[in-house]
């Protein structure tokens, strides 16, 4: 079973929920499932943003193993993108199709695929703010090493947004153009889930929950006030865990 803590931070407050690598695929995909029900029941459908990378790819091979979610009233998002076509092995649409979208009964005309590839990408960035909601229902995050998120780097600019929702940045590592929703994006969501595993990942994980309040140089604090689920590699580096 997962051990978890909750802490007073930010609206709806911090939880950290810490468990097995084996266990975290089932116990984020039931959380996410809990957040979709919970957003339906509310206002009859839900807004959900994905994130890319390993840990999310499990977690929704295991979602997509829910027949409970009412898939039909879906609106999928994405929080970055590489600029690469969609069938690129570094799409995370690619990935998301793969481990879920392909599996589940999500309508086509409700999946909102974030257009990087495109030559004008400042232009597909404004095409794509505007088909976000005013607020997500649900913001599925990970971080990376360096204490990034979507595609908000430490020291990018985009940090430093209120206005636009997204933005064509250029990331460190190839391929480096991108697309990213910028911190409003974030902050307005109604729930957040940031999803972490590997012991790679520990000091980045600290300093994002137990570090000094600096997003511009780990903007994975952005989303400190979220549910982070994490394996116990990731979490080894938090001086306040769960008590087992």
């Amino acid at each position: 079973m997962e051990n978890a803590l909750k802490t007073g931070s930010g609206s709806a407050g911090q939880r950290r929920v810490v468990v097995t690598a084996e266990l975290l695929p089932q116990t984020a995909a039931r959380h996410i499932a809990e957040v979709i029900e919970r957003a339906i029941a509310d206002h009859g459908r839900a807004s959900v943003m994905l994130a890319g990378g390993g840990t999310p790819r499990a977690v929704y091979r295991r979602l997509a193993l829910d027949p409970d979610v009412a898939w039909d009233k879906l609106e999928i998002f994405f929080g970055d993108e590489r600029a690469v076509p969609p069938g690129d092995p570094q799409s995370n649409y690619r990935m998301a199709r793969e481990s879920l979208l392909d599996a589940v009964p999500v309508p086509s005309e409700r999946i909102f695929r974030m257009e990087a590839e495109r030559p004008d990408r400042e232009a597909a960035a404004e095409e794509y703010a505007r088909r976000l909601p005013a607020r997500l229902d649900l913001v599925i995050l990970g971080i990376g090493e360096d204490g990034h998120t979507a595609s908000l780097f430490p020291g990018s600019s985009a940090l430093r947004e209120t206005a636009r929702k997204v933005v064509a940045v250029i990331g460190p590592k190839a391929p480096p153009h991108r697309l990213t929703v910028t911190p409003p994006v974030i902050a307005a969501a109604r729930e957040k889930i940031i999803l972490v595993s590997g012991a790679d990942k520990a000091g980045a994980v600290a300093r994002a929950l137990e570090g000094p309040d600096q997003p511009v140089q780990c903007p994975a604090q952005l989303a400190r006030d979220g549910i982070w689920i994490m394996d116990r590699a990731a979490a080894s580096g938090l001086r306040h865990t769960p008590s087992q």
